[in-house]
């Protein structure tokens, strides 16, 4: 449990951080397995139409969509349907064969390849070691799609499968994977199979013209100001593995409430206990997490805190034990965020699970992650 004075300070944490301008609004949610223990909403979700924020509001969740993702792979795995350590070129064939860069020409993105060592794996993917990466954070990738006509999962691989860890488009693959194995498309999979059963009413690719009105704007930060996107009347995304997904706050506690709890969620079981244990593990070997780039600054400032020292299990990065970080979340725990700084978190060994919601860019951008840091450190400084 937290404390009556941990969420007094959260909410006043918040509401000193929208006033200060580090953001516009921010929704947290903090859980344990029973329960929300403390949910508030601070600031705007609409400035120029003066729209206060509410529990209710919808974000654009963007890369906390992989970790769903991520689930409903193990669900099929659970099923027997694939194993973690198939070929990927199994599922898709395009895959098979998939040479890595040897020598690259920045000047003109020309390139020369060599054979992968191995094949690219299921496993690979989840744990973003397959050799594939994303333009906004690695700088041949980004040089190389100067060219439209070419898309990150076409590409050759930047290193070999398994050698390192890398932000990467793998959970893109993994979402058409999910469609080849259930002969479903991915956003039918998600709602049959997690939505529905978590009562997840308000996660979809496509927000309905009548859930329009909740949907938060984005600001983006530049030279130390914010300035506000306006809303399109309808709201559409494309359907990925990798992104794409509206929810609240509500919903994704659902989600990582039902992970706490082993895969099962009010008598709903969406995982096996064995699968949900395995998704947490801190895979053996050296390959850590390394600090991402900001190949594009308007998009993202270098990521992940606990790079160097954290890894990434199968679908969450890792907490590694360090006592620079004892005040926040504990070893062992799983996290990652999505583009618009969206955040959570889920501590298996503390029983707790956070989540903080924003709508900000760039990713990381030092204002956001003081809020989420913040925000954090209050709910561990008095946890029962």
């Amino acid at each position: 449990m937290i404390s009556d004075l941990s969420k007094t300070a959260i909410t006043a944490f918040s509401e000193a951080a929208v006033k200060r301008g580090d953001v516009p609004g921010v929704v947290t949610l903090i859980a344990n397995r029973e329960g929300v223990l403390y949910q508030g909403a601070v600031g705007k979700q609409d400035v120029a139409r003066d729209v206060d924020i509410s529990t209710g509001t919808i974000f654009r969740i963007a890369s906390m969509t992989k970790p769903l993702t991520s689930v409903a792979i193990m669900m099929l795995v659970d099923a027997g349907k694939l194993k973690l350590d198939d070929p990927v070129a199994n599922y898709l064939p395009e895959f098979k064969d998939r040479p890595v860069i040897s020598k690259f020409n920045q000047a003109d993105a020309t390139y020369e390849t060599r054979p992968a060592k191995r094949a690219i794996t299921i496993r690979h993917l989840l744990t973003h070691t397959s050799g594939l990466g994303l333009a906004f954070t690695d700088p041949t990738i980004a040089r190389i799609l100067k060219d439209p006509s070419k898309t990150e999962p076409e590409l050759p691989l930047l290193q070999d499968p398994g050698t390192k860890w890398q932000y990467s488009v793998s959970p893109r693959v993994l979402g058409w994977v999910i469609e080849k194995v259930s002969g479903e498309t991915l956003d039918v999979f998600l709602q049959k199979q997690i939505f529905g059963p978590l009562k997840m009413v308000d996660t979809a690719y496509v927000v309905p013209d009548d859930k329009a009105p909740r949907v938060v704007t984005v600001h983006s930060r530049k030279d130390g100001k914010l300035s506000e996107e306006a809303n399109t009347p309808t709201q559409v995304s494309t359907v990925r593995g990798d992104g794409g997904l509206y929810s609240t706050a509500n919903d994704y506690a659902m989600f990582v409430r039902m992970l706490l709890n082993g895969g099962t969620l009010n008598d709903v079981k969406i995982l096996s206990a064995k699968s949900v244990q395995m998704m947490g593990e801190n895979p053996p070997g050296g390959v850590f997490m390394q600090t991402q780039p900001d190949e594009n600054p308007a998009r993202t400032r270098p990521f992940p805190i606990g790079a160097g020292r954290d890894k990434f299990g199968l679908g969450f990065q890792i907490t590694a034990a360090d006592p620079q970080y004892a005040k926040y979340r504990s070893p062992g725990s799983l996290s990652w965020g999505g583009i618009f700084n969206t955040h959570f978190w889920i501590d298996p060994q503390r029983q707790i699970a956070g989540i903080v919601l924003m709508q900000t860019l760039p990713f990381y951008d030092e204002a956001s992650m003081g809020v989420l840091r913040g925000i954090e450190a209050i709910v561990y400084q008095n946890l029962k």
